[in-house]
């Protein structure tokens, strides 16, 4: 059992982030996945991940998303835990009840779309608000046909997934997710099952919600180019921890870390 004393009930302040990683271990086995994580990421921030397979950076989002479970430290979003519970002035780890309620603020869009295939686009956006929320169908489908037209999918509302292009399913899950309303955003290889000449299209929607909603992202990928145009701050992780992390000038024009050089160096020969 790990002391958690140490770790603060809630946080406080002026500057409190929107996500806060603290000492945040995972393990399976004797595989360390990530090595006491710290990280930061601002209100509004757009941060993306970036590393070779098997750095811990897909776990970030699993751990956020509470698919994964963590083996040490905590977990925040919006200055109050995630991964555990206040009871008797201190923490504990978080029953199912507390985890439902605080994954209300994360939405996640995933490398394949998950759409559900009987319904339509609209019915897709609106089986959450309904269903999870409460929300009266009038509501959810005013909701739900604004997002879509936010993300340029109003006209395919009536239309199921079978009958949609790859970048047409992907903006509907990014407008099922945000029908949530959620704090967070989370992307997880977003661009990487579609063709080259959809990714603007997408990268385009994504541009359009942080200039739009103010949303706190996450996201994962091994584009980078997609990483360049869309962050404001990226994160090279190796072995479990943060190797390095910058703008992305900084970080994709001159790279401080010997790891970070080989692996943009090994990235740029692939393409």
């Amino acid at each position: 059992m790990q002391d958690l004393s140490r770790f603060p009930l809630e946080l406080t302040g002026d500057d409190v982030p929107m996500v806060r990683f603290q000492q945040v271990r995972k393990s399976y086995g004797s595989l360390t996945v990530l090595d006491n994580l710290d990280l930061d990421v601002a209100p509004g921030e757009m941060v993306t991940i970036i590393g070779p397979s098997g750095s811990g950076k897909t776990t970030v989002l699993r751990m956020l998303m509470t698919l994964e479970t963590i083996n040490g430290g905590v977990i925040y979003v919006d200055g109050k835990p995630l991964t555990h519970m206040p009871k008797g002035g201190k923490l504990v780890p978080a029953n199912e009840r507390h985890l439902r309620n605080r994954r209300a603020d994360i939405g996640m869009c995933f490398q394949h779309f998950n759409l559900f295939p009987h319904m339509t686009a609209l019915e897709n956006c609106m089986e959450g608000p309904v269903h999870v929320l409460g929300l009266t169908k009038a509501e959810a489908r005013d909701r739900s046909e604004d997002l879509l037209e936010l993300v340029g999918m109003i006209d395919k509302k009536d239309q199921h997934p079978s009958r949609l292009s790859g970048g047409q399913q992907q903006r509907v899950a990014i407008a099922r997710a945000l029908a949530m309303r959620p704090k967070v955003m989370l992307f997880d290889e977003v661009t990487s099952a579609l063709d080259p000449e959809v990714i603007g299209e997408v990268t385009n929607v994504i541009r359009g919600l942080v200039d739009e909603h103010n949303l706190t992202m996450l996201m994962v990928t091994h584009q980078m180019g997609f990483a360049r145009d869309i962050s404001d701050r990226v994160c090279f992780f190796y072995a479990g921890r943060i190797e390095e992390q910058g703008t992305p000038a900084d970080l994709f024009g001159n790279p401080q870390k010997e790891r970070t050089q080989q692996f943009l160096s090994a990235v740029k020969e692939a393409v």
